[in-house]
């Protein structure tokens, strides 16, 4: 098939290009390009200024926000994003639960939660893993119990990515636990993070950093209006939202921008009679990795371009699989550029060691999680087997 893009993607790309460049502030977009942190500010800035066009949420449905784009078009969107250096909008509200609203909720809610959701005027958290329910996520213990017109919350959610800064929560909880089988007796709950009874206690990680939580819920009263959909129907509402998380996870425009930091940086590392780039087998790997990137972003352009009717293609979990493998890579070798640089963590400008250096393993360490979340890459491979392979 052709995979060029015609006059009118051409300018579709071009004009994505001139906005994300022009209308993001450049330090929000260069902390994003230099690993450095970025905080709940620079988010919702960045997400109400792509609202206020009509870029947050092109996916959902066109009355709350949506646009009437092909998926070769919301795959450039994204693409541009990521090479722009942009914040992408929150996952949490915009891939996730506003889509499950939108397709399932109540006209209420959606017209109570799906505008602020877009604007990040609420920050929406995912609480989906417990401490013995990760992979086998129908196992999950939390309890609603209904009384009244209220739910009563009781267990406790843990990885709960950026829960720190989240207004609500959705949930999956078990409304049935008599239930033949255990997908049927869960159920999808909408939570206000300060209702009484919830404890939000951080986790921290390997990479020094406070990215996720353990979320408690001590007889938690959520009212029955906050049930999305049917009660015990709620495995069905999370398969169709990690369909949506799984969009754009391939993560190539954001390799290439760490691999063109990561080369940058090595003409500058002084080896010998040259630079680390003038070395032969520091070239080949880069040139191996550039040469990957290309061969995934023909290929995710092959597969969105293929999938114009909007169906689940099996051939994402090739994607997910090998643009968490290169992002890994990536990484890998920014730390491999900076060396002993890379030792000192947050030190700041006092050291020798320059900043960029010292961000290089804590991302490193941080990006371990890309072949876990959205499905794991043994998840991937069972899933490439089954339906791709025919094993």
């Amino acid at each position: 098939m052709n995979l060029a893009l015609t006059t009118e993607q051409h300018a579709f790309r071009d004009e994505m290009r001139t906005f994300f460049r022009t209308e993001i502030p450049d330090e929000i977009r260069e902390k994003v390009a230099s690993g450095a942190p970025v905080d709940r500010d620079d988010l919702v800035v960045t997400q109400r200024i792509l609202n206020t066009a009509g870029l947050a949420v092109p996916h959902w449905p066109a009355r709350w926000g949506g646009r009437d784009w092909s998926a070769v078009q919301r795959h450039l969107w994204r693409d541009e994003m990521q090479l722009a250096s942009v914040p992408e909008p929150l996952a949490f509200n915009v891939d996730m639960v506003g889509p499950v609203i939108a397709a399932f909720g109540s006209e209420e809610q959606q017209a109570r939660f799906l505008p602020a959701t877009a604007n990040l005027d609420i920050w929406w958290c995912q609480g989906f893993s417990e401490p013995g329910s990760g992979s086998d996520l129908a196992s999950l213990q939390t309890r609603a119990v209904r009384d009244g017109d209220h739910y009563v919350v009781d267990g406790q959610k843990t990885w709960t990515t950026l829960a720190q800064h989240a207004d609500w929560i959705f949930c999956l909880v078990r409304t049935n636990p008599d239930a033949p089988r255990k997908q049927a007796g869960i159920s999808f709950l909408l939570i206000d993070l300060a209702s009484p009874g919830v404890t939000v206690r951080p986790i921290r990680l390997i990479d020094g950093g406070h990215e996720v939580n353990e979320v408690f819920f001590d007889s938690v009263r959520v009212p029955a209006e906050n049930l999305v959909g049917e009660e015990n129907a709620g495995w069905s509402y999370a398969k169709f939202l990690l369909g949506n998380e799984r969009t754009g996870v391939t993560g190539v425009g954001r390799s290439k921008v760490r691999l063109a930091r990561a080369k940058a940086h090595a003409a500058q590392v002084r080896t010998g009679a040259g630079t680390l780039l003038d070395d032969p087998l520091f070239a080949a790997r880069v040139a191996d990795l550039e040469n990957e990137l290309l061969a995934l972003e023909l290929t995710q352009l092959r597969v969105v371009a293929g999938s114009a009717h909007g169906k689940p293609d099996p051939a994402s979990s090739l994607l997910k699989l090998r643009g968490s493998q290169l992002q890994q890579a990536v990484t890998e070798l920014m730390v491999d550029v900076a060396g002993p640089d890379s030792l000192p963590f947050d030190a700041g400008d006092d050291v020798a060691s320059p900043l960029w250096a010292q961000r290089a393993a804590p991302t490193y360490l941080n990006y371990r999680k890309v072949s876990i979340y959205s499905g794991s890459s043994e998840v991937q491979r069972s899933i490439i087997a089954s339906s791709i392979l025919g094993l």
